[in-house]
């Protein structure tokens, strides 16, 4: 655990609050679920709950049956993380921070297909390798979770629509899947 020399009082209520600092580096948003752990030397940790998580396996596996089936790089990523994929190298994309300009892409809640010549968005900010060339929103309840990608190396061609409306057709049925 680091140490990060802030002290915070908890207040009538059982509240404290989380520094901005940390909130910021952490990516934490209003609204966002945390969960918390006890130690057993009394330490108490917080930790961003995803509940993409939940559904990790399960998108690990989908992403396997696009990848084998379309031979494109498959990926589906919480709010913070990709978190599942196939047809890439995992250490080179799992668990890697998404990249501004995907967070950008999510928040506002569209469908994205790359189109030649348009300007490429990372997957994460950890590699330059993969681009987006199909993202779709994750929605549940109208509330973002994160989104499904088919990524293209730096020499791929564009991807078609078919391969747009396969993210969204995914993507829908993740939503729904979390709502039950």
């Amino acid at each position: 655990m680091k140490a990060t020399g802030i002290v915070r009082r908890v207040d009538d209520l059982g509240r404290i609050v989380i520094p901005k600092e940390i909130r910021r580096t952490l990516k934490i948003r209003e609204g966002d679920p945390l969960e918390i752990y006890t130690e057993k030397d009394g330490g108490v940790i917080f930790r961003k709950y995803s509940p993409m998580g939940d559904l990790q396996d399960f998108a690990a596996q989908i992403c396997d049956s696009i990848g084998s089936n379309t031979g494109r790089i498959a990926a589906v990523s919480d709010r913070d993380s990709i978190i599942a994929l196939s047809g890439a190298p995992k250490r080179e994309l799992m668990d890697k921070p998404n990249s501004q300009e995907l967070d950008r892409l999510m928040e506002q809640r569209k469908n994205y297909r790359y189109v030649s010549g348009g300007e490429m968005i990372k997957a994460t900010e950890a590699s330059d390798k993969y681009h987006l060339g199909v993202a779709a929103p994750i929605l549940c309840q109208g509330d973002l979770m994160g989104c499904v990608m088919l990524l293209m190396g730096e020499n791929d061609s564009p991807l078609a629509e078919s391969d747009q409306k396969l993210a969204q057709t995914v993507a829908g049925f993740l939503g729904k899947q979390m709502e039950s």
